[in-house]
């Protein structure tokens, strides 16, 4: 199948503006960025959600055995040594062949790789089809972001940044969801628990449709074409003209990325312990879904309100999610509360936890030029990952010698305090800012909020 776009190479100069300022296509590239990110997330938690289940089965051992932690935080490590991999490798790839033809390339990847997990005999296998799912589920948010960023008008880029990080969490509603139907409100499916969580996996493959509707409608952006000649280089980014932003978005992305997975992986893990031992398993995945839904549900809210706390600047926004996440960490986790009551505290770590993530959407294209910007995007977002991946592989060990899940997790509010001391590294990107691109020449002026240079000096 040829990568190729079926349209032109950009909509017609003269489209006007349709709601809130935005074109019609720039509402459908959203749209699609939108879509790929959201089955992006849905396709990499299915098996976070599914772990209590296919893991016991799979091991041979008992629910509650200490080895399907273990198994639990090994496979949630190996998903983002691959998501890492993957985010770095089709980073490069979106900067040399295109925005949407990556997007199309990234999302199949993913899509038959989660859906190949409900073959899985044994664990080494379920492992190694992760792996590969993640490569795409990775690459696939540089080129999303990137596709955004060129598209949308430069005064919506923020919020579109912001709007695109919402179907994050709606990916997680959407994936709960489906849990949740197949494990527990179809009877017959409830009753093979074997059967149900390899036809959870097998619904990865719906974004496979969505990549082949988003071939025939996504164009790549003109600017794109206009200024993407030279091959990118990882090099570049530490060039002395980007290397602090670089190096600042790479810190908030390993303190968001470790925060966010060492809670989140470990959630259905956390509410099957609240349902308690003798609980039978639609009441688990009741607790599971409920758990879930008050997470994501803050991620939303948390998402949607960086766009006006964008307005303070990148540095204090950091700075406020930060603080916030180290303090609903530990009170979620670390406070005597009755589960029920734990649950729904849940909604103040995705408020920050899972809502700061939303900032990377428009900061990430912001740090970087056209023709490096898929690079550094997603060198930033994804290299992270390689450290982040010790988050849930450290909690997962934890959780076998701590008395209750809690009791490790709580811990991880450590996480975002390291993130506040590192909030000086933060290059300001707002509308008043000032980020020094390179020339090839050596000469360097100063650059837009969107990443775009202005008409160099003489």
């Amino acid at each position: 199948m040829s990568l190729r776009p079926a349209t032109p190479a950009e909509p017609l100069p003269g489209e006007a503006p349709w709601v809130w300022g935005m074109t019609r296509y720039q509402w459908l590239v959203l749209f699609a960025a939108w879509l790929g990110w959201g089955f992006d997330v849905f396709d990499g938690l299915l098996f976070n959600l599914v772990a209590p289940v296919c893991l016991p089965r799979l091991l041979g051992v008992a629910a509650g055995d200490a080895r399907v932690g273990a198994a639990t935080g090994a496979i949630t490590a190996i998903l983002l040594v691959g998501w890492a991999t993957g985010g770095i490798l089709f980073g490069l790839v979106t900067d040399r062949l295109g925005r949407s033809r990556t997007l199309l390339l990234t999302m199949l990847v993913y899509a038959t790789a989660t859906a190949a997990c409900a073959f899985a005999a044994d664990v080494w296998m379920l492992a190694a089809f992760r792996f590969v799912a993640a490569l795409g589920i990775g690459g696939e948010w540089a080129a999303g972001a990137s596709l955004v960023a060129e598209v949308v008008p430069e005064r919506r880029r923020v919020a579109a940044g912001a709007l695109l990080y919402t179907s994050s969490p709606l990916g997680i509603f959407l994936a709960t969801l489906v849990n949740d139907l197949f494990t527990k409100r179809i009877p017959l499916l409830a009753a093979q628990p074997d059967l149900a969580w390899r036809l959870v996996f097998l619904t990865g493959l719906l974004p496979a449709a969505v990549a082949l509707w988003i071939r025939r409608r996504v164009r790549e952006p003109e600017v794109w074409e206009r200024e993407a000649h030279a091959a990118p280089r990882l090099a570049e980014l530490f060039a002395p003209g980007l290397r602090h932003a670089t190096l600042g978005g790479l810190a908030m992305c390993i303190v968001t990325l470790v925060a966010w997975w060492g809670t989140n992986a470990f959630l259905p893990l956390v509410a099957a312990f609240l349902a308690g031992p003798d609980a039978a398993p639609s009441v688990r995945a009741g607790f599971i879904t409920y758990a879930s839904t008050m997470f994501n549900l803050g991620g939303l809210v948390g998402t949607l309100a960086t766009i006006p706390v964008a307005r303070l600047g990148r540095r204090a926004l950091f700075a406020l999610y930060l603080a916030g996440g180290a303090a609903s960490i530990w009170v979620t986790f670390g406070g005597d509360w009755d589960p029920v009551v734990r649950m729904r505290l849940l909604f103040l770590d995705g408020l920050t936890v899972y809502g700061v993530a939303g900032t990377f959407s428009f900061y990430l294209p912001e740090l970087f030029p056209t023709r490096l910007r898929g690079t550094g995007a997603g060198f930033c977002y994804n290299a992270g990952r390689y450290l982040a991946a010790a988050g849930p592989f450290v909690v997962g060990r934890a959780l076998g010698a701590a008395p209750t899940p809690m009791d490790a997790i709580r811990w991880m509010a450590l996480v975002p305090l390291v993130g506040l001391v590192l909030v000086p590294l933060v290059v300001e990107t707002g509308p008043s800012a000032t980020v020094w691109l390179p020339l090839r020449l050596g000469r360097r002026w100063p650059c837009r909020p969107n990443g775009r240079p202005p008409s160099p000096p003489p």
